[in-house]
């Protein structure tokens, strides 16, 4: 009895002395814990979902994902445990049970049967290699003791979780996981989970990718395991082992390339960055866009960002057409390049128009060829249209009704209004806000344009894109009132989405979109808005070299016919109409609603979207000749009803109101609505009053024929030549289209044989016209 208790004793006083011991080395050699926070994680971008989109290697070239136990499938850590250490949660670190049989089957055998490492132990070996000797696993076997004094299990098992050697690069379960399986380590089944949980065992040996057969035995091994120790079902065990091996060996998804790199350069310590991208549309869009592109001239890239208008949210993100092919410059983000935005800001002039009251939806505007102090803007086409209305403008892509606008809008407060939008409009250097801005005379991002364009399915409000889930809040601008959005986003929901001359009046897509073609065919951009979704699409050559046939039209809009084919059709909603926007009867020429004007005023009836009732009259034209789409007072004769002027009154006279279209229209108005028409003649006694001067073309005869000289294709020299104008501009028309001559001749030389109508129009909108044709 004595015996045994100074056994027991000595036996406590060595416990203590190794704990002092150990508390002393502890102190001394502290553990080396910061190994660890060394060991940085791959940085990895993320979808909404969690799904990795991209992945950066830490400064070693490995790929390890930080995961928590609670997103770690249960199966593979009972796997993992009931495997490597039943017990867990009952030792201190090490094994003592499992080291003496360790070390006994070593006696007997002379070679190692069975290991005795604990997870902590194994643990202890990540964090402090070392040889396999017995000096190294007594080193192993303190470091493991330290870990247990100083972190709790579930801490050690999150380290081995996030450490434990895969094959190749891959550390962690996680990047297991997605390298393997393409899944997240939440999502593994019973045989993955298995198998990832032998792996580490010999990680080079049991790689799936590389030797099928081999991970499969090692799996099965394990299986059989589990099944002795009833932790999974005989049923469950059977279906996992009759599961073959697939596997491939995916360490970095390249998928929304652009912006991931662009996220990681924005959040360099972030290890996992959670974006808004939804993986599933961008994979289909970005092979949509590669499809697409291949069908481009060489060197030809393409942009596309797709948002939600409910939360700002970035759904899409594809910053070139192909970010591997160089010779399509791939590696440059177009989503951020500054490029001319052509005509995709005219809808916001039109708007902003609304909202100050200048205009409506069928406000009647001049599409004629007009100098703006030196500015002579034209169409696409180079032909005008005279007399149209603000959705026509805006339907039609014209460039002069636009420009009309906008120099009543004035371009200093356009600029601001864009500005305060979230737009950062890029001038050239030393400019200030002029008219050309209306038609691409400026710089602009197409994030920042998307961001703009929401605004028509936002009831008004722009907002900053948001590319992270932990961004605050969505950042909106309030650009347009709910009404005037409604408007615009009406009016361009139903150009046709096939031909912008088509027979069709409403496109069947339930969006309201517009184009945008810069200066030489340089950039094609389309944007496109709804309730639900706002998509930009760029197409051109990030080197900014002319294009040829690179319209908005031609090169944007048939992509985004088939962006909108891939999205779900409940993506497809209008924004409904608020209650202060009303259709309502307006007319031409004064823009009034009809109900405020008398019957002979109202020349040509229209349909017009009304904010509150309210009808803004006519613009009137920039030369401001007295009258415009005023009502003009004129004296008559009571008896005659001819004009009669002051110098020669009758005794019996009286007065009346015409209302006249504006004088700039007159070449392109019906005979009915024309002056001349609408105006009584003058009396035969204040005949003598008049000025009778008028514009007048001369040099080829009204309905001559003309021929080439002989032996030539050409014809002699030709010219027309104007008489009854003063000095100044001069604007030509050969069968509607917009010459270069300015000057009060045109030279005809180059006609070809067939049919010609020439017009020629001063700046006031007095003009003449003859037809002639060419013979062979």
């Amino acid at each position: 009895m004595n015996k045994l208790k100074k056994w027991f004793k000595r036996l406590v006083l060595t416990c203590i002395v190794l704990f002092v011991l150990f508390i002393a080395l502890d102190f001394f050699i502290p553990l080396p814990i910061e190994d660890f926070k060394q060991r940085h994680f791959a940085q990895v971008v993320v979808d909404k979902d969690g799904q990795p989109l991209r992945a950066f290697p830490d400064k070693q070239g490995v790929w390890r994902y930080p995961v928590t136990l609670e997103q770690v499938s249960p199966l593979y850590l009972q796997a993992l445990i009931n495997y490597e250490d039943r017990y867990y949660y009952q030792h201190f670190g090490v094994n003592p049970l499992a080291l003496v049989r360790a070390f006994g089957q070593f006696v007997k055998n002379r070679r190692i049967v069975s290991g005795a490492s604990t997870l902590t132990m194994q643990v202890a070996r990540i964090l402090k290699p070392h040889k396999k000797s017995f000096s190294g696993k007594l080193v192993q076997i303190f470091v493991a003791l330290q870990l247990e004094w100083h972190y709790n299990k579930q801490e050690i098992l999150t380290y081995y979780v996030n450490y434990a050697p895969f094959g190749g690069t891959i550390q962690g379960v996680e990047a297991a996981s997605f390298a393997y399986f393409d899944k997240t380590s939440l999502e593994l089944t019973v045989s993955e989970a298995a198998l990832l949980a032998v792996m580490p065992q010999s990680p080079s040996r049991f790689r799936p990718d590389r030797y099928p057969q081999r991970a499969k035995n090692a799996r099965n091994k394990l299986l059989d395991r589990l099944a002795e120790f009833e932790v999974w079902d005989n049923q469950t065990i059977s279906e996992a082992k009759q599961e073959e091996v697939w596997a491939s060996y995916n360490t970095h998804p390249m998928i929304a390339p652009l912006l991931t790199r662009r996220l990681i350069n924005k959040y360099p310590k972030q290890s996992i960055v959670h974006s808004t991208i939804d993986m599933s549309l961008q994979t289909d869009l970005e092979y949509l866009l590669k499809q697409y592109a291949a069908t481009l001239p060489e060197k030809t890239s393409v942009a596309l960002v797709v948002i939600d208008n409910k939360n700002a949210n970035t759904l899409a993100y594809i910053g070139s057409a192909d970010f591997l092919n160089s010779s399509r410059s791939g590696h440059v983000d177009m989503v951020q390049a500054i490029r001319s935005p052509g005509s995709t800001l005219k809808p916001f002039i039109y708007g902003l128009a609304i909202d100050k009251g200048l205009i409506h939806s069928e406000s009647l505007l001049f599409d004629v060829p007009h100098s703006f102090a030196g500015y002579r803007p034209k169409n696409f086409t180079n032909k005008f249209n005279g007399p149209v209305s603000v959705s026509q403008a805006l339907g039609r892509s014209l460039n002069m009704p636009a420009v009309q606008v906008l120099e009543k809008l004035t371009p200093e407060s356009f600029y601001v209004k864009l500005k305060n939008a979230g737009l950062d409009l890029h001038l050239p250097q030393n400019a200030s806000p002029n008219l050309s801005i209306a038609l691409g005379g400026g710089g602009v991002k197409l994030e920042q344009m998307v961001g703009l364009f929401s605004a028509l399915g936002r009831k008004g409000k722009a907002v900053k894109l948001k590319f992270i889930q932990e961004e605050d809040k969505d950042k909106q601008f309030h650009l347009l009132s709910e009404g005037s959005s409604w408007i615009i986003q009406n009016i361009l929901s139903q150009v046709p989405l096939n031909s912008i001359h088509s027979k069709t009046v409403i496109n069947n897509l339930k969006i309201a979109y517009k184009t945008g073609t810069s200066y030489g065919n340089r950039d094609a951009w389309v944007l496109a808005s709804n309730n639900k979704i706002t998509i930009g699409i760029w197409v051109g050559r990030p080197d900014g070299a002319f294009m040829e046939k690179n319209s908005g039209r031609q090169s944007a809009v048939p992509l985004l016919k088939k962006v909108m084919n891939s999205l779900p059709a409940d993506q497809m909603v209008s924004p409904q109409k608020p209650d202060n926007v009303n259709l309502e009867k307006i007319c031409w020429p004064l823009g009034k609603k009809q109900s405020m004007q008398k019957s002979e005023y109202c020349h040509k009836k229209r349909q017009a979207y009304l904010i509150d009732g309210i009808a803004p009259p006519t613009l009137s034209d920039e030369l401001k000749l007295g009258y415009s789409t005023e009502l003009l007072e004129v004296t008559m004769n009571s008896k005659t009803a001819q004009r009669v002027l002051p110098s020669c009154y009758p005794k019996q006279i009286m007065t009346k109101k015409i209302a006249l279209w504006p004088q700039v229209l007159e070449p392109w108005l019906s005979l009915a609505n024309r002056r001349m028409s609408l105006l009584p003649k003058y009396s035969l006694n204040c005949q003598q009053y008049i000025s009778l001067t008028k514009i007048e073309i001369s040099g080829v005869h009204n309905h001559a024929i003309l021929y080439p000289s002989p032996g030539s294709n050409r014809l002699p020299i030709v010219e027309l030549k104007v008489s009854g104008v003063d000095q100044q501009e001069l604007y030509w028309f050969v069968n509607g289209g917009l010459q270069e001559s300015t000057v009060n001749d045109l030279d005809l030389r180059d006609l070809k044989q067939g049919s010609y109508h020439v017009m020629v129009v001063d700046e006031g909108g007095g003009f003449a016209e003859i037809e002639f044709s060419v013979g062979n």
